[in-house]
């Protein structure tokens, strides 16, 4: 069985994924704290539950490392237990918080991982210039985005401009109170 390569985002109304969580640089960064509520860290956790292994890049990796091994709770306990594979052309062996670097080819590494045996598929958080690469190349199987009613005007967004199309199907929607929709979308066959 091959393994699901699922990117998934927090994403403003106008396609943004800077800074939600309050990374520094950013002049709106922190935008997703003003509407997330306790149902959301239920539906992270249930993702969660589905990873088999994490897939960073740098910038990503550097944050998440720094920041997690802190954390306690169930939810960090299975974060910082997950094995972690990091695309970087700069970084070097060895790294910290269970991670791997991936070296080789990038298409051949994630379709490599893709393959491994065991329950579980790979997850992108973060990581922008990844997920734009793999989506570029044809390897990501589901996209899920939490998105968060607010525009920002400005940022990093999730999709770069290409003169190409992806077609995506919905496979799934959850709505919250707070107004925050999840969507999951599928690569059309």
């Amino acid at each position: 069985m091959t393994k699901k390569l699922v990117i998934s985002e927090f994403v403003s109304l106008d396609g943004v994924m800077e800074g939600p969580g309050g990374e520094p640089g950013f002049r709106h960064s922190g935008w997703v704290m003003e509407h997330y509520v306790p149902d959301h860290d239920d539906h992270k956790f249930e993702e969660l539950q589905e990873t088999s292994a994490l897939l960073l890049g740098r910038v990503t990796y550097e944050g998440f490392s720094a920041a997690w091994p802190e954390v306690t709770g169930a939810f960090a306990d299975r974060m910082n237990a997950l094995p972690k594979y990091v695309a970087s052309g700069t970084l070097r062996e060895p790294l910290t918080w269970n991670a791997t670097l991936l070296a080789g080819d990038l298409t051949s590494e994630v379709e490599a991982l893709k393959r491994q045996d065991g329950d579980g598929h790979l997850f992108v958080h973060g990581s922008r210039t990844l997920a734009q690469e793999l989506l570029r190349r044809g390897l990501v199987d589901e996209v899920r985005l939490m998105v968060f009613p607010v525009v920002l005007g400005s940022g990093a967004r999730l999709f770069a401009e290409s003169p190409d199309k992806t077609s995506l199907a919905l496979s799934g929607s959850r709505t919250f109170d707070s107004g925050v929709v999840a969507l999951t979308y599928s690569r059309r066959s």
